[in-house]
């Protein structure tokens, strides 16, 4: 076709031809419905308005829904290399062709095969293409809008250099590294610093396996600065974080580049030094240890290293690919979708979601969740390489690269969008992902039924005056039983003491550490600690109309369709640094909790009167603001260290949970929400001085003003809650601006808050602690799918590492009656699951 038929082809779609400009996101690498590439065998679509790429089975879909015509097809192609003159390949060299800014496939050997990316205008409904680059017949409107859509970066990336989204780029001294042969081998424990004996935050250099502490690397944790020392002294540029190794990757910086990197030789440097990537094993001498001495290494036993698993392929055994520290995003996507009601809401509602999602269906929660259930459970991404296949490809030229695994970019970007953590490229908290997704589920209906109620279940609390004995009853929805550790009742207190003089012993004589000793803990011990009272700090009984001593219990009012527990391992130490509890729990693979179903208030109980304490004021002002200052600066350091646990400053916690009056980690949580982006948020906590509290001091300590107008400080810290200001200022009234039995007020008048109806975007989930919803919205009552307490297990995800911050997480599910490992992209059949080491546990109701 001539260049003025080309031109006079185009002419009708040129309005809906776009030049990306700065700001816009180009989806050129994946299909916004599937995970569909330029890698797969239709390749990609992408629309020239919208920079929208779809697959070959979403085209059409898009092309109806806008009648956008014209799109941009991008292919890659793997090319078998020409044989050279002696036999072999021709000697590698950069190939002009390559123009997509793709991940290569791993799985190809570079010196056989090669990279050859095609580009094409398609044009609708004809499928008219055109093939590129055609500089001479195209209208100049329609080339420079191809050559910027072919040059557009990742619209992953971000300004913020701590964005997860910004992707890492291979460091450029990954190719050359040199590796000193000076015989070092890296044992799979028991490191530390060799200059100052730290512990924690040691880098392995990769030049001379040099194991050293760093000094606030991009993983935000501190040290002595000795290997930022080393390289200074010898040049070694490139370090890896030990206790990121994965088979997936690991945490790599360098020091002359400034920035962490990638890089893609890991495995080979890796084992330089001893350490096989991909079964995280030590080797001496090209020898397995595995037979000699017994995996007693967290991370060995978790992730089954040194046993030959089988690979599994097909439908629900899916890989997903860790994007830098998201192996919990990829563990909970797991386990989420092994659920039926999961399985029906989004998959099998996928052909209407797909249909009726908005013009961007990257930025729609529903669509995202249809794509990444459909790529975890068609099968259509985990195929098994069959033998035919193979001999074909070697007849041929083209080389068909196996889909094994999805990369969950796009759901990553969009479902932790806003989030300050989420959003990050810090290791995160499996649980607090969890709630976090259950509360993007709750606030993005699918169909008539909600998937999240299959774990929602409703808490009696009783709360009982010491003195007087009389009690109140309380009800709440949750998400998650949380165990605690009853470390106190290990069966193996003898070995646990002997085990920790021998690991001073040879510490102090620098000698390998002794065979770790786990503590073992009964699961009945957890769950009576789970149902034993506990006290109730500040408690003010409405009885006695003064302070007293209180108790609170814990029952079950409902039990769930699935029952999610949460071992809570994780605690700070004497430095403030979350740690791990390293114990072993005997979980059952059956669980009857019937005995802690509540029952309500019972013969000869008598209530708590429903009256809110009196409010004293002082003849003196300034006495009262003194014992007002006296008593707020006694702060609840347990509330403190659940929000410094989640990764917020600890003097923001700080100032939290004193300007929530010590009401607990839940209330403190929605204040950090609301003051987050306030400038002086992280900065230390100032006491006002006497004269400067007439309107703070008012509305922080609940001060009666002149009015009786609430103040307006008091009145947003309840509205960040994601209660209505009308019911705000009406509990605040009724209790004389008292937050706390404000509070109390408004959860015992749940029939006010229906007739207020609260916003359900601004009640976020994740701004408490626990998940808990402390009062229902809508006039059909709780959700609840009530039955009995009898459960099987079929899920557990356990957390590799010493605290939140850092680790690596594996999920291991029982599907067609055999247990099955889910280490990011590697999915095998388990041969010994870890049930006693796990975090987080899933249990399915056993019918009655």
């Amino acid at each position: 076709m001539a260049a003025g038929d080309l031109g006079e082809l185009l002419v009708p779609y040129m309005p809906t031809i776009r030049v990306p400009k700065s700001g816009d996101r180009v989806y050129k690498t994946e299909c916004a419905f599937s995970y569909d590439s330029p890698d797969s065998e239709g390749g990609v679509y992408v629309c020239m308005n919208t920079f929208l790429g779809f697959g070959r089975e979403h085209i059409e879909r898009h092309y109806r829904k806008t009648g956008q015509c014209v799109y941009l097809h991008l292919k890659r192609h793997v090319i078998e290399k020409v044989p050279g003159a002696s036999g072999g390949a021709l000697p590698k060299r950069r190939n002009a062709k390559l123009f997509l800014d793709l991940e290569t496939n791993g799985d190809l050997n570079s010196d056989d095969f090669e990279y050859e990316d095609e580009a094409k205008l398609v044009i609708f409904p004809d499928h008219y293409e055109i093939s590129l680059p055609n500089i001479e017949e195209l209208p100049a409107l329609v080339t420079i809008a191809c050559d910027a859509l072919l040059s557009a970066k990742s619209p992953y990336r971000k300004q913020e250099p701590d964005s997860w989204e910004e992707e890492l780029q291979a460091s450029k001294h990954a190719k050359t590294l040199v590796q000193l042969d000076n015989g070092v081998r890296i044992p799979p424990s028991g490191w530390k610093c060799s200059k100052c004996d730290l512990r924690e935050n040691l880098w392995l250099n990769l030049t001379d396996g040099s194991v050293l502490c760093g000094k606030w690397f991009f993983d935000g944790s501190g040290g002595n600065g000795h290997a930022m020392e080393h390289y200074k002294e010898t040049g070694y540029p490139l370090a890896v974080k030990l206790g990121t190794i994965t088979p997936d990757g690991a945490d790599v910086y360098s020091f002359d580049e400034e920035e962490p990197v990638l890089d893609p030789h890991i495995a080979k440097h890796l084992a330089h030094f001893g350490i096989d990537m991909l079964q995280m094993q030590v080797t001496e001498n090209g020898l397995r240890d595995n037979d000699i001495k017994p995996r007693v290494s967290e991370w060995e036993v978790i992730q089954e290293a040194g046993a030959k698993l089988k690979p599994m392929y097909g439908p629900g055994y899916t890989g997903m690919k860790n994007l830098g520290n998201s192996c919990y995003l990829n563990a909970v996507m797991q386990a989420i979708f092994s659920i039926p009601e999961f399985q029906r809401a989004y998959v099998g509602n996928l052909p209407r979601i797909f249909d009726y999602s908005p013009l961007d269906p990257t930025q729609d929660f529903n669509t995202q969740m249809a794509k990444l259930g459909h790529g975890l459970l068609s099968g259509q991404y985990s195929k098994p390489p069959m033998k035919s296949e193979l001999i074909e490809q070697v007849m041929k030229e083209e080389h068909k690269p196996q889909h094994n695994g999805i990369s969950p970019r796009m759901f990553k970007a969009f479902i932790s969008k806003g989030h300050p953590e989420f959003s990050s490229n810090r290791q995160q908290d499996a649980q607090e992902f969890f709630l976090h997704l259950i509360n993007l589920v709750e606030r993005n209906p699918v169909g008539s039924e909600n998937p999240s109620d299959v774990f929602r279940f409703l808490v009696e609390e009783r709360t009982q005056c010491c003195q007087s004995r009389k009690v109140r009853y309380t009800e709440r929805v949750d998400y998650i039983m949380q165990l605690p550790v009853a470390m106190e009742a290990a069966t193996n207190k003898d070995e646990l003491i002997a085990y920790e003089l021998k690991r001073r012993e040879a510490e102090a004589a620098r000698r390998p550490p002794p065979e770790l000793v786990r503590a073992k803990i009964p699961f009945s011990a957890c769950l009576q600690a789970f149902s034993e009272p506990n006290n109730v700090e500040d408690f003010w009984s409405s009885a006695l109309q003064a302070k007293s001593a209180g108790v609170k219990t814990s029952r079950f009012a409902s039990f769930p369709e699935y029952l999610v527990v949460q071992i809570k391992k994780f605690t700070f130490g004497l430095d403030w640094i979350p740690k791990k509890l390293d114990v072993s729990i005997d979980v059952p693979d059956f669980l009857d909790i019937n005995h802690l179903r509540a029952r309500g208030l019972q013969p000869g109980e008598e209530e708590l009167p429903d009256i809110a304490p009196p409010i004293i004021i002082p003849d003196d002002p300034k006495d009262r603001m003194t014992n007002h200052f006296v008593e707020s600066l006694d702060i609840d350091e347990s509330s403190v260290m659940q929000l410094a646990e989640m990764g917020f400053p600890l003097e923001a916690c700080r100032k939290a949970v004193y300007y929530t009056g010590n009401l607990g980690a839940e209330v403190a949580f929605n204040w950090i929400i609301a003051h987050m982006e306030e400038p002086d948020f992280a900065e230390p906590l100032v006491i006002p001085a006497f004269g400067e509290v007439a309107s703070s001091g008012a509305s922080v300590f609940g001060a009666v003003g002149l009015d009786n107008q609430p103040p307006e400080e008091i009145v947003a810290i309840i509205i960040s809650m994601g209660f209505q200001r009308n019911l705000a200022i009406q509990a605040l009234k009724a209790t004389n601006n008292n937050l706390e039995r404000a509070m109390e007020w408004i959860f015992s008048h749940p029939e006010l808050e229906e007739e207020s109806e609260p916003a359900l975007d601004m009640m976020d989930m994740e701004n408490n602690v626990n998940a808990n919803i402390l009062a229902e919205t809508g006039l059909e009552g709780p959700r609840i799918k009530d039955g009995s307490g009898r459960y099987e297990l079929f899920g557990f995800i356990s957390h590799m590492g010493t605290s939140t911050m850092s680790g690596h997480y594996v999920c291991h599910l029982k599907k067609e009656g055999r247990w099955v490992i889910y280490n990011d992209l590697r999915v095998c059949a388990s041969e010994r699951p870890p049930k006693d080491l796990g975090y987080i546990y899933f249990y399915h109701r056993i019918p009655s």
